[in-house]
């Protein structure tokens, strides 16, 4: 970004430097010594963490890896809640409210990915079921290969001891 005085200039935005005002386009058209030369440098924007990983994009402030059993203010469980119709009110269940982690979330997505890819072809498995008609062997093969790979992922997943291990995962399936 463009910085003057060491606030930001927006491009195609006019301003005024100096007591001298600059059009829109002025940014775009100026060479790097004329920029220089009434005080304009240029610094690269800050990059922001993976917010599936971190919060507010912000690389020192990860998400939880693992689950987390909550809890109220107070430090008591947050038990969670079901209504009670002969009493019309709301009582706590003998089930802790859990806040899904990292690990838990990515495993869900893999499981419903492979589900998906699978899902495809399961016409072909309920047909065999029915009336006998074979699965072509390059579909077994591939169906082998999806489950497979989300075994693999699922275990990955669960190995990893920080956010940036996770982060750096291949998470993709194989293609037909």
């Amino acid at each position: 970004m463009f910085l003057l005085n060491e606030n930001p200039l927006a491009v195609d935005t006019p301003f005024t430097a100096n007591g001298i005002q600059y059009p829109a386009n002025w940014l775009r058209l100026a060479t790097e010594a004329e920029k220089s030369a009434i005080g304009i440098t240029w610094e690269a924007d800050p990059v922001r963490a993976d917010d599936r990983f971190y919060w507010d994009g912000n690389i020192a402030n990860p998400k939880a890896l693992e689950d987390v059993l909550a809890t109220k203010e107070d430090g008591s469980p947050l038990m969670v809640q079901k209504y009670n119709p002969v009493t019309e009110a709301m009582e706590d269940t003998d089930k802790q409210v859990v806040t899904k982690g990292l690990k838990s979330n990515f495993i869900a997505q893999v499981k419903q990915t492979a589900g998906s890819i699978l899902a495809q072809t399961d016409w072909m498995v309920t047909r065999k079921a029915d009336i006998g008609t074979d699965i072509p062997a390059s579909v077994v093969a591939y169906r082998a290969s999806i489950r497979t790979k989300a075994d693999e992922l699922e275990a990955s997943i669960s190995a990893v001891t920080t956010v940036e291990q996770l982060a750096g995962l291949d998470l993709s399936f194989p293609q037909e």
